[in-house]
């Protein structure tokens, strides 16, 4: 039986943020942070560039002291320099408000501060200093994220809620409480901005915590008690698998439920593993929910008994390795190819038929099974490949099909061009 499921996006201002769009109708914006010292101009040029080339449509910079203030109006040029004109976001803690004001380059180069009110100063300092950062947005015409973290909230608002939490005949549990200071400290940061000057259109407003229900419920709540636009991201997700599934888990639910308008996905690289992972887990989050195509994906069997030979699973780990590192050009050249879908499979058993539901497949020959293996393009058995250079032949078969496809005037082209993003995402299934 077929259905079909909506996914109907929460009301939200619509957040410029330099050329991208975060919120309203916008579709669902991928970002990154470096780890490198911004004030090392190579190193951070070098891993913005890599992050955007990747698919980062947002890149977070830390400016926490004046060598890093000093060069991220260098950094700006050298980006734009070799084409990449992806927005800088600045991350402040501790002394943003000295840094805009005694680097107006670097306040100007940056397209969105990144401001945490556990961070911004202590009593009344940290009214002072936060009105000085959203007074210096206000005259570059800057966006803010007003991001809160469980780990450095406001301890004095903690202090008084717990006090004020302890007379109330029937006090709230200290988890719960805890959720609650991070989501007003969110909007009565906010609503200080808005009365300092700055438009709700200029707004995204995050709460992030690091356990999964925490973080289901936070969003939940914030989303239903207000219409800026939200930052969605797990916190210290952690390293490996590990990371990877708690984001995948909580960021999916919410966004399931319409919540999110920008995501990011905090994984701890592993040794010499490059910083990108970040941003392809983040996209294949979005892609397989059938929320946003960022790159052509391959379906590839888990291999059984039937699959003696690892041939099969290098064949798909080269392919869609080709295809990642295609698309910084494929981009541009082919819109649309993203959407493509790709079968790597290895025994008679799935094999033509999830090839036959790709735009491309191939269907490799199992144990026992004759060495051969049948190519079919858009469901149709195009050409049976064998010997030793399958690999090369089923590769340059998915680059003719781009190429003739999805160029100028060609088929699938014109049908995405005919196309624009919807407002709601319908996803099948069967």
């Amino acid at each position: 039986m077929e259905y079909e499921l909506k996914i109907k996006r929460r009301p939200s201002h619509r957040v410029m943020i330099g050329h991208v769009a975060v919120g309203g109708d916008a579709p669902v914006v991928v970002q990154s942070m470096t780890n490198t010292d911004t004030a090392d101009v190579e190193s951070t040029v070098q891993q913005v560039f890599d992050l955007w080339q990747a698919g980062s449509e947002i890149v977070r910079i830390t400016v926490n002291s004046p060598e890093a203030a000093a060069q991220v109006g260098n950094i700006r040029e050298r980006l734009d320099a070799i084409g990449c004109n992806v927005p800088l976001v600045g991350d402040f803690h501790y002394n943003g408000h000295k840094l805009l004001m005694q680097y107006p380059d670097c306040a100007k180069a940056l397209a969105k501060y990144r401001i945490n009110p556990g961070n911004v100063g202590k009593g009344s300092k940290r009214d002072e200093q936060f009105a000085a950062m959203i007074e210096a947005a206000i005259q570059y015409d800057k966006p803010v994220r007003i991001g809160v973290n469980w780990g450095s909230l406001d301890q004095a608002k903690m202090v008084r809620m717990m006090d004020e939490n302890a007379l109330r005949p029937d006090p709230m549990p200290s988890d719960a409480l805890m959720r609650e200071a991070l989501i007003q400290s969110a909007l009565e940061s906010a609503q200080q901005a808005e009365a300092l000057g700055l438009a709700s259109d200029r707004i995204i407003i995050s709460c992030k915590v690091s356990a999964v229900q925490d973080l289901l419920t936070v969003y939940r709540d914030l989303a239903a008690r207000c219409d800026y636009a939200l930052h969605l991201g797990l916190t210290e997700a952690g390293m490996g698998s590990k990371g990877i599934v708690a984001s995948t888990a909580a960021l999916s639910l919410l966004l399931q439920e319409g919540i999110g308008d920008t995501i990011r996905v905090s994984l701890t690289p592993e040794p010499n593993e490059p910083r990108t992972k970040e941003v392809v887990v983040a996209q294949e989050i979005l892609q397989t929910m059938g929320i946003r195509s960022f790159t052509p994906l391959v379906t590839a069997c888990p291999g059984c008994g039937r699959t003696t030979s690892t041939f099969f699973q290098e064949l798909a780990q080269k392919i869609q390795r080709y295809l990642r590192e295609q698309m910084p050009v494929w981009r541009k050249q082919y819109p649309g190819v993203e959407s493509m879908s790709v079968a790597v499979m290895g025994c008679v058993v799935n094999g033509p038929g999830e090839s036959k539901l790709a735009n491309i497949g191939i269907s490799l020959p199992g144990t026992g099974e004759i060495p051969v293996a049948p190519v079919f393009v858009d469901g149709e058995k195009t050409v049976t490949l064998k010997g030793d250079a399958i690999a090369e032949e089923f590769q340059a078969i998915v680059e003719g099909y781009v190429q003739e496809n999805y160029a100028e005037g060609g088929k699938l082209r014109q049908e995405y061009t005919a196309v624009s993003e919807p407002k709601i995402i319908p996803i099948r299934a069967i």
